[in-house]
This record gives structure tokens, C-alpha cells and sequence, in this order.
């Protein structure tokens, strides 16, 4: 099985700290690496994770501000000095192209890395294939800034014993996945008979924004959300007014939407300590954790 975690490269909001770098997610799963919001510094947080950043195959910028989207120019600077084989897609709001663009071309080199844009438009569907669904959706943070939610595709898994019990085995099993059903010493034998589905785990991040329906929809049942808690609920006169979630609100969001588990981040560097925002969202969705540079989230 290979490799799925989710490792934060950075989890600070738009000053870094000298414990939190400015944000930047990398999501590993099924071979192929999610980087989310890459900002300053990025290309050297990987460094400092232990991580070849030739891991990297997509690229999510949620929106132009400059703490989500500073690394990005450097990332496919070191992407392109990797020589990677593999193409590099790149998701982003659509008004967003001009700083895109500047990023990307910000310096001089030469360019031999395929890069595939995918600007959003609409919320809905914006990569599809047989291992994923990528969704986007449109969040409430005073610029086009866009929210993102990977499901798995739904997968067959044999029972062994009901294998046994019918007589299928070796590449008996494969031919049954893939015609439905077999014969077997003259019985036949139906793949709902021996196999149960498991449903894809889903990813989603929600980043800057005020409470939305974007948010809740981009949540739903997810496996595991990333979602910023900028601000600690003391000060949620400053969320309101920068575009930003609190922590209660944070939370909030994941309950209503049926979450499993949620990780806090993109911290005000107003905060050392972050165990208060485990402490306050927890009153409200136990099931929390708090980004922190380098930690590892396996799910």
C-alpha cells in the first residue's frame, strides 16, 4: 500500500513565525502528491521534511494572496531543475491567471517541466480519472478563493473466507473483478457474492474564508478536512473583518458537515501557543488536532 499522510510544510497565516513558516500542505496518496497553497519558503520546508519534491504532481493555489502562493514560482523552478518526467497540473481560480502567470515567469530558466493549467471558473468537478474525483468550490474570503475536496474512487475488496468457501482463487480472482461473475466447477459464482465496496476516504481543504456554503459543501463526510482557524474566538471581531474562521467556527463547520476528523490551521502570528485552539474547537468537534511545521497526519 502506498504512502498516505498529510504533511504540513508550513501552518502560519500571512506573517511567519520563528516556529511556523508561511502555509503549505502536501497531501500523499496513491502516487501522487497534493501540494496546497505553497508560500514562502516551500521549496526549502521540504528540505527540512525529508521530502523529494518531485513527489509533487498537482499543485492547488486557493487564491492570490501572497502567503498562499509565493512558493510557487520556486517549487516549479525546482520541479523544472528535477527535470521531472511527470506533467504538473495546476488548479487555481481563473481571475487569478495574471499572478499566475507572473509566478510561473517571474525569473529566468529554461523550461523543460510540462505544466497543465486547470483555472476554475465554477464550483463542480475539475479532474476526474479512475483513482480520483476533484472537486472545487468557490469560499467567502473577499477575492475569488477556491476550496478543494479529493474522493477516492470507491474500491471492490474480497472476503477470503467466501473466496474459499466458493472455490475461487489465483487468477480466478482477478477474471471475476473484472467480468462480474465466473463459473467454478460448473457454479457460477457472482462477484456480490464474495466482495464488499469500500467507499474512497475524502480529502478536502477549506482555506480563508468566513463561514459559507462552499465550506460546508466542500466537508461533507470528508475522512480528513484541513481547515484554518486564523483566529482563537476571543478575537472573532478580527475574523469577521479579515475574512477568517475562528476556531468555535471552525469546528462548527466540521460537525455540521459530518466530518471525521479535523486539523486546524493557518495560525495569526499573534499565537505561540496553539493548544488552545485544540482545547476551544474540541468543546465542539472532539475529533481535532492543530497543524504544526513538519507534523504528519496518516489516514
Amino acid at each position: 500500500m502506498s504512502v498516505r499522510d498529510l504533511i504540513i510544510l508550513g501552518c502560519s497565516s500571512q506573517q511567519p513565525t520563528r516556529l511556523r513558516n508561511h502555509g503549505a500542505y502536501l497531501l500523499r496518496w496513491n502516487q501522487e502528491g497534493f501540494l496546497f497553497d505553497p508560500g514562502e519558503g516551500t521549496q526549502r520546508q521540504f528540505i527540512y521534511a525529508d521530502v523529494s519534491p518531485p513527489t509533487v504532481t498537482r499543485i492547488f493555489v486557493s487564491h492570490f494572496h501572497g502567503d498562499h502562493c509565493l512558493g510557487l514560482g520556486s517549487m516549479l523552478m525546482r520541479l523544472n531543475l528535477d527535470r521531472v518526467k511527470h506533467p504538473i497540473h495546476c488548479y487555481y481560480p481563473a481571475s487569478g491567471k495574471v499572478y499566475f502567470d507572473r509566478l510561473r515567469f517571474g525569473t529566468i530558466y529554461h523550461d523543460h517541466i510540462q505544466v497543465i493549467e486547470h483555472p476554475v471558473t465554477k464550483p463542480g468537478i475539475v479532474h476526474q480519472d479512475e483513482r480520483f474525483t476533484i472537486e472545487a468550490d468557490f469560499l467567502d474570503h473577499g477575492v475569488d478563493n477556491v476550496g478543494w475536496r479529493i474522493t477516492e474512487a470507491d474500491r471492490v475488496k474480497f472476503d477470503r473466507d467466501k473466496l474459499t468457501a466458493h472455490g475461487v482463487k489465483g487468477a480466478e480472482v482477478k477474471e471475476l473483478e473484472q467480468a462480474g461473475k465466473i463459473k467454478v466447477d460448473g457454479k457460477e459464482v457472482r462477484l456480490e457474492e464474495v466482495s464488499w465496496i469500500k467507499k474512497g476516504d475524502i480529502f478536502s481543504c477549506v482555506i480563508d474564508t468566513k463561514p459559507c456554503k462552499g465550506a460546508l459543501s466542500l466537508a461533507k463526510d470528508a475522512t480528513l478536512l484541513l481547515c484554518e482557524s486564523t483566529y482563537l474566538e476571543e478575537h472573532r471581531d478580527l475574523a469577521h473583518s479579515h475574512d477568517h474562521l475562528t476556531t468555535i467556527q471552525a469546528a462548527e463547520i466540521a460537525k455540521e458537515a459530518n466530518a471525521k476528523k479535523l486539523i486546524l490551521t493557518h495560525f495569526s502570528a499573534r499565537y505561540r501557543d496553539l493548544d488552545p485552539f485544540v482545547e476551544e474547537a474540541a468543546t465542539v468537534f472532539p475529533n481535532v488536532d492543530v497543524a504544526d511545521d513538519f507534523k504528519r497526519f496518516p489516514f
